[in-house]
């Protein structure tokens, strides 16, 4: 491959774009010969609740100008989100949610990762953390944010008095996504139940959302983390004696794209 050629320029695109690994052994021409086939939209409708059997519905919505095929993905992805509230419940204890999410396969997202990244820090802590996605280093460590943000997120709990011991964090998915890309609308409701049972378990006196992905999924607000940061809000499930105090704030690892935001 030389400088400047087409080839070059085409792999620099895909790696700009967050394309860092491949998949399959082999790669697949997806323009030649291909044809067009029906596309689905989905948007995901949020209830600062734990669903229950009536409220699969209105968890997920699938809109498609495919009705066949937007039926039996509806139906699936409520089967998934029904299988992962059943499980979630059972679960007494965080290490109990995480041999759980070991044996839970209802995720896209695990049959491309390589570990599972549950929680790290303080089970009994009064902060809890949750952040989008695991990254590269995450994955490889089963640990969540344990690179670059992480390092970074742990400087700005230094600030504040407080060391990742005293905390725990987790994400809004548990394995992470190729390419750390953005988690799917279906990951994000697969992987919800088993956020919501978490913060059951936990009760923190306040939850702190690190970035629009899981400040937008847990809240259900549509705005953008820049109007959304700072703000406070109540968050509480259907088996929460009480609710508790949530903000969202900006993820670390936009704080290191963008530093004059810190």
């Amino acid at each position: 491959m030389t400088p400047g050629s087409k080839s070059q320029t085409i792999l620099e695109w895909h790696q700009f774009i967050g394309v860092d690994e491949t998949i399959t052994s082999k790669p697949i021409n997806r323009i030649a010969g291909s044809k067009p086939r029906p596309t689905t939209h989905a948007t995901i409708i949020r209830e600062a609740s734990l669903p229950t059997e009536s409220s699969f519905t209105s968890r997920k919505r699938l809109v498609s100008n495919s009705l066949p095929m937007a039926t039996a993905l509806t139906q699936n992805s409520n089967d998934t989100v029904r299988t992962a509230v059943e499980l979630a419940a059972l679960a007494k204890s965080v290490e109990g949610l995480r041999k759980t999410l070991e044996n839970f396969d209802g995720c896209p997202l695990k049959k491309t990762a390589t570990n599972l990244v549950f929680v790290d820090g303080n089970a009994d802590a009064d902060i809890l953390f949750i952040g989008e996605g695991p990254g590269a280093e995450e994955d490889r460590q089963g640990i969540p944010f344990v690179g670059t943000s992480g390092n970074l997120l742990g400087k700005m709990l230094a600030s504040i008095g407080l060391s990742r011991g005293e905390i725990l964090i987790s994400n809004t998915v548990f394995w992470r996504p190729p390419g750390n890309r953005t988690p799917t609308h279906q990951e994000i409701a697969a992987c919800m139940p088993f956020v919501e049972r978490l913060i059951e378990i936990v009760r923190p006196k306040i939850l702190v959302m690190l970035g629009g992905a899981a400040a937008k999924s847990l809240l259900g607000e549509a705005q953008g983390i820049g109007r959304l940061r700072g703000r406070w809000f109540s968050f509480k499930t259907q088996n929460m004696p009480h609710p508790v105090v949530a903000t969202p704030m900006f993820h670390p690892a936009y704080l290191l794209r963008t530093p004059i935001q810190k």
